[in-house]
């Protein structure tokens, strides 16, 4: 899904801003869909402002993750699958193979979000409001202007959502004092939280949607590597503050008595939350959020897990496009089948992408360390490495930590 490059150098200037818009911005709402909101209120109300912790570690994660791939992303020009099998034979098939399963399993909950969305915000019966959903991102993709559609999307979106959570969190009137108290010195620390909220917002195909559109638009090459830092940090900066304006609108809420169901299947407890702080209003914003997120993570997830496929052979725009048609096609055939996606899959999907994370952080640290020759020769910053290297570590000993309570969540 590549651009036609402008003429004139103001244009190619805009078109430059553009693209790194469109990357920060893919990268933000593929990481705050459907199942991190419903992680964050089902969390809240189990951990209250503990669970600032959590939101704290994931964006520090992610600081190190996002910045640490979209840069090696950029040196080696290449996809991640193609960049891990380069590297260590068989890699990028492996990674590849996670991803795309993680990015069908979220993209179900995707569509089921969106659905839910449409059913708050217009009252439509959530299949519909899901099929319809996913007929929209199918016509984005179809359409002869795909990546310009995209773009535009992705970024009116993003801003909407992250304007109506601050109007709810305002509304909510949270302890803020006590979240940041917490945030730092935490009454309790869930190693299954972590790792769960950590692969919903940066694992599995989250980790590498915003790079690889980076890539599509040609930005590549040591000559752009500060480029793409900035772009990093700022995408890093746009999500951090999303997921926390969400966390103190629901903990406005839950400090101030009320009471979320988390024991039903069909519970809704974010919805819930946004109903408890501006009433009938409040569950049309919810709408309005929730379908939002959901239909930026149905594109982003499909984009970049159809990104992957091109390790097992190669494609054009084309080609790409229709891939991506068919697998929004097939999650759609799922959830259909399935019906409303519990919560409790959206926070399990969450927990298995993040187990996913700390395959492809170790094969891009170990490139960085010891692959110059797959970034052109550059010597990679060695201080970005070790704190590589100690997330890595830390993402392995969580995951290794959550395996049983993941499962035994999913069996509640």
């Amino acid at each position: 899904m590549s651009d036609t490059p402008p003429t004139s150098p103001s244009a190619a200037k805009a078109a430059l801003r553009g693209s790194f818009m469109a990357a920060i911005f893919l990268m933000a709402t593929s990481a705050i869909g459907p199942g991190f909101i419903t992680q964050t209120a089902t969390f809240t109300a189990k951990l209250g402002a503990s669970f600032a912790f959590a939101i704290l570690a994931s964006i520090l994660i992610d600081f190190v993750v996002q910045l640490n791939i979209w840069r090696i992303t950029a040196l080696t020009g290449r996809r991640a699958s193609e960049t891990a099998n380069m590297a260590i034979p068989g890699a990028g098939y492996l990674l590849a193979v996670l991803v795309i399963i993680g990015g069908l399993a979220f993209n179900v909950g995707n569509i089921a979000g969106a659905g839910l969305g449409l059913n708050a915000m217009l009252g439509l019966d959530p299949k519909i409001g899901g099929g319809l959903s996913a007929l929209l991102a199918i016509a984005i993709f179809l359409s002869k202007r795909a990546g310009l559609l995209l773009d535009q999307m992705i970024i009116g979106l993003g801003v909407v959502m992250i304007l109506l959570t601050v109007f709810v969190a305002v509304v909510s009137n949270p302890p803020v004092g006590e979240a940041l108290r917490q945030a730092i010195l935490p009454d309790t620390i869930d190693f299954a939280t972590i790792t769960t909220i950590v692969g919903g917002t940066v694992g599995g195909y989250i980790t590498y949607s915003g790079a690889h559109r980076l890539l599509d638009k040609g930005l590549t090459g040591e000559h752009n590597l500060a480029a793409v830092s900035r772009a990093a940090l700022t995408g890093i900066a746009v999500t951090g503050l999303m997921r926390f304006v969400l966390f103190l609108a629901i903990l406005g809420v839950v400090a101030s008595g009320v009471t979320l169901d988390l024991s039903s299947q069909a519970a809704n407890p974010a919805a819930q939350a946004f109903a408890a702080a501006a009433g009938d209003w409040g569950m049309r914003v919810f709408g309005l959020v929730l379908w939002a997120a959901a239909i930026t993570s149905v594109i982003g997830a499909a984009y970049t897990s159809v990104s992957f496929l091109t390790v097992f052979r190669p494609m054009d725009d084309r080609a790409r496009n229709i891939a991506t048609v068919i697998f929004i096609t097939v999650s759609l055939v799922v959830y259909l089948s399935l019906g409303t996606a519990p919560a409790a899959i959206l926070v399990f999907v969450g927990g298995f992408n993040g187990l996913i994370l700390p395959i492809g952080l170790t094969i891009f640290t170990y490139v960085g360390f010891a692959r110059a020759d797959l970034m052109g020769g550059h010597r990679y910053n060695r201080p970005l490495l070790i704190l590589s290297a100690i997330v890595c570590a830390l993402t392995w000993y969580m995951g290794f930590k959550s395996i049983g309570p993941i499962f035994a969540f999913l069996g509640a």
